[in-house]
């Protein structure tokens, strides 16, 4: 009987978990629709995508959620509809094959590149501005899935960089999480290879990374790897950006310190009302969440104050997505803030961020010092802790975080 129920248990937990992925595109979706059938009204995205996915027999696929221990690297142009034909913020996934390009996100072409020839056309794209958008999706995402979403992200942030796609081996379904997870593993050498790669490039200047939900493991655990081989991250990895991250607290802190003594700057979407997080909480053993915590309270306050994190806590904020979990990519004014703000390598301060940016809250605006916003409930949709500027020992920062909240924070959270 015991077993039944945990069994029953599982399968709601995955379920909600499950609704989590970037949305549903149909089979052979990469079947290209050529740039004849695009309306000129459209936009366009060109990305680069590297995966550890097995390659797929099936053109219009490409790669199954199957692994693969050899990196495979693509580039694909995608159509986004007219502004009048969608809202910020959305995809519209094809509801059919070929899709219909003025209604509908559509695959214009498909090449499959040679590290020469992904090197060239990353050159080519940073010639520009020198900066480079790093992708890493979640649990439950098809290779569709998160191109798709990148897509959309990438338009609708207007981010002035090289739009580069991560994506690992996630089958897309509610019923392998624990496979999903280890993907995120298997895939951490060829994340943080791929980062090396970029970091090495003299046409790359500065690299942001960003990463959703169980991404953010793979993202974290492939930056620790590089502090652990090398002593350091890349200095030209400048932004690390954590969109509700399915971290373990104490695991985080621990990732933290193992990082080296310099870091990227690190920005997390917080929410405590990610009911995607609460059930995975539930799933790891009552641990909370870094992507649910209240930077306001403490011991999180004070470690992320010392580490120099800025936590937007997104708890107020209403979307779509009714498990609040994908929130960073559905409200357009995080989307641009990610873009025209973030990606741009510019802090957040009651200066230069405000209400004619069109984040409608109030950012910072509400108290002179960090320590005064810290510790205030702001009934806003969104908030931010920007963290003092001082430096701190990672070491020690690991310590206060995992320490005071071992001690403080009862089981659960």
């Amino acid at each position: 009987m015991m077993s039944l129920i945990q069994g029953t248990k599982w399968f709601v937990l995955l379920g909600c978990l499950g609704l989590t992925a970037c949305g549903s595109a149909p089979a052979n979706v990469f079947q290209p629709v050529g740039e004849a059938a695009v309306p000129a009204s459209a936009s366009k995205v060109s990305m680069l995508v590297a995966t550890s996915r097995q390659p797929s027999q099936d053109p219009g696929t490409l790669f199954t959620g199957e692994r693969s221990p050899i990196l495979s690297l693509t580039t694909i142009d995608i159509s986004i509809p007219p502004d009048s034909a969608r809202e910020s913020g959305t995809v519209q996934w094809p509801t059919k094959v070929p899709p219909n390009p003025e209604k509908e996100f559509a695959v214009i072409a498909v090449k499959r590149q040679t590290t020469d020839e992904a090197r060239r056309w990353i050159r080519q794209g940073a010639a520009r501005s020198g900066r480079v958008l790093v992708f890493v999706h979640g649990f439950n995402n098809r290779f569709a899935d998160a191109v798709l979403r990148f897509a959309q992200i990438v338009h609708d942030s207007n981010a002035d960089a090289v739009p580069i796609l991560f994506t690992w081996p996630s089958r897309g379904s509610v019923f392998d999480y624990v496979y999903d997870k280890e993907s995120a593993n298997f895939s951490r050498v060829a994340l943080e290879r791929s980062l090396q790669v970029l970091a090495s490039d003299r046409s790359v200047s500065d690299i942001t990374v960003l990463a959703h939900s169980m991404g953010t493991w793979l993202t974290v655990e492939a930056l620790r790897q590089m502090g652990i081989r090398n002593g350091r991250i890349p200095a030209k990895i400048k932004n690390v950006i954590l969109a509700s991250p399915d971290l373990d607290v104490n695991v985080f802190a621990r990732q933290w310190a193992e990082m080296g003594d310099s870091h990227p700057r690190f920005t997390i979407f917080v929410s405590q009302d990610d009911k995607a997080l609460a059930m995975s909480k539930l799933i790891s053993g009552g641990v909370k969440r870094v992507g649910a915590i209240n930077p306001a309270e403490e011991p999180y306050r004070s470690a992320l104050e010392q580490a120099g994190i800025t936590v937007i806590d997104l708890s107020n904020l209403r979307t779509g997505d009714r498990l609040s979990h994908a929130k960073f990519a559905e409200s357009p004014e995080i989307v641009h803030l990610i873009g025209e703000r973030l990606v741009a390598g510019q802090a957040l301060t009651s200066t230069d961020v405000n209400l004619g940016e069109g984040i409608s809250a109030v950012l910072l605006g509400t108290a002179n010092t960090v320590g005064s916003i810290a510790a205030t409930t702001v009934s806003a949709p969104v908030n931010v802790l920007q963290p003092r500027p001082q430096p701190a020992r990672p070491a020690a920062v690991g310590e206060i975080l995992q320490n005071q909240a071992e001690a403080k924070v009862p089981p659960g959270g």
